[in-house]
């Protein structure tokens, strides 16, 4: 798609989140979270009971409405489009539904005998609706907060594509990884091209951040992360971002590697501005391990099912860790559907209250 003119967007007036990347100082710690936009919302739950969940990301309307209810709910310092990271498999040629109770699945998983089915030509154009979601949301925005456009990392998706859903082990996919190496890496390369344009594409229509979702890393040793995931993630990075240069933009990466404490010293030399942190790894030894990168996180979710005056003193902890400077705060995985929306406001307004 055509780059859209920056000028024909309103100003961005809350840029807290930007100028802690570009090693500035905020008025107040920037916050925002993870599915900060689902099923914790009551108003999201009847909605949902008035369309299914990939028509809501298939349509731009549906989409922009979506994502603006917790910006419109909460005083949260960023927005990010209402998506999913399955769009990149059905754009791959795939059947993705998504099932009560049970989450994405996937109709004919991927198979070695199948691979070669898979219609990359032209699959991120196939994702055009995205772009125009993250163009109306910039402008129904209003310039209240930045808009952050996403995709999942290529390991990630791979995973969902073979074992068809999420999975407790994701030992089918591997399998891949130990005994069909020429294979996986034919298939991490595909969704890497594909995520490269796709990028791209979420940048032309109007994102102001990326982040990139390598929400399975958990499930693989160093060898593993270091041989089938950190090639296509520094690819991505550095690919996206040299097409941002040629459009005289500058775009925030953010890579979110759950589960992957073992290889964050790694991660930081790949050249993503920010490093999205899990919960399973304290603060303080975040730190150590990563000095002054700029991080993103990492409060439990589950937290959040303290009472006020706790969320305060967990969010107070976790902060001191960490300290203020070079910290977006946001929850160490997505927000649980089972969450009070008084607890997320506390959230909210804990970290809102930190002095600088």
């Amino acid at each position: 798609m055509t780059a859209i003119n920056q000028e024909d967007f309103p100003i961005l007036k809350n840029d807290r989140i930007l100028k802690v990347i570009k090693g500035e100082k905020p008025d107040k710690l920037p916050i925002w979270v993870m599915r900060q936009a689902g099923r914790y919302m009551p108003k999201f739950r009847e909605f949902r009971k008035l369309h299914t969940f990939f028509e809501i990301c298939q349509t731009p309307e549906l989409a922009c409405e979506v994502t603006l209810m917790p910006i419109e709910r909460f005083d949260l310092d960023a927005a990010i489009i209402f998506s999913d990271i399955l769009v990149v498999p059905q754009a791959l040629g795939l059947e993705v539904e998504m099932k009560e109770s049970v989450g994405p699945v996937i109709k004919d998983p991927v198979i070695i005998e199948n691979l070669k089915n898979l219609n990359s030509e032209g699959a991120a154009n196939r994702l055009n609706y995205v772009g125009k979601a993250i163009t109306l949301t910039r402008k129904k925005l209003n310039g209240k907060v930045p808009l952050i456009g996403f995709s999942g990392a290529p390991w990630t998706l791979m995973g969902y594509m073979i074992e068809g859903g999420g999975s407790k082990t994701y030992s089918r996919s591997k399998r891949w990884l130990y005994s069909h190496e020429t294979e996986a890496h034919q298939l991490l390369t595909i969704l890497t091209n594909v995520i490269i344009d796709y990028l791209i594409l979420q940048v032309k229509a109007g994102a102001q951040l990326l982040q990139v979702f390598e929400s399975s890393a958990e499930f693989l040793n160093e060898y593993l992360f270091d041989t089938f995931c950190m090639p296509y993630l520094r690819r991505i990075v550095s690919e996206v971002k040299t097409k941002i240069v040629e459009l005289n933009l500058n775009i925030p990466m953010i890579l979110f590697a759950k589960g992957s404490h073992y290889s964050l010293e790694k991660q930081k030399s790949l050249g993503y501005d920010v490093m999205g942190i899990d919960w399973t790894i304290s603060p303080k030894t975040v730190r150590q391990i990563l000095g002054d990168q700029v991080v993103q996180g990492n409060l439990d979710p589950c937290a959040l099912y303290s009472s006020p005056d706790r969320i305060k003193d967990h969010v107070e902890e976790m902060i001191k860790g960490f300290g203020t400077r070079n910290l977006v705060v946001n929850l160490g995985h997505g927000i649980y559907p089972d969450m009070s929306e008084e607890a997320v406001e506390s959230f909210i307004n804990a970290v809102h209250n930190v002095k600088l």
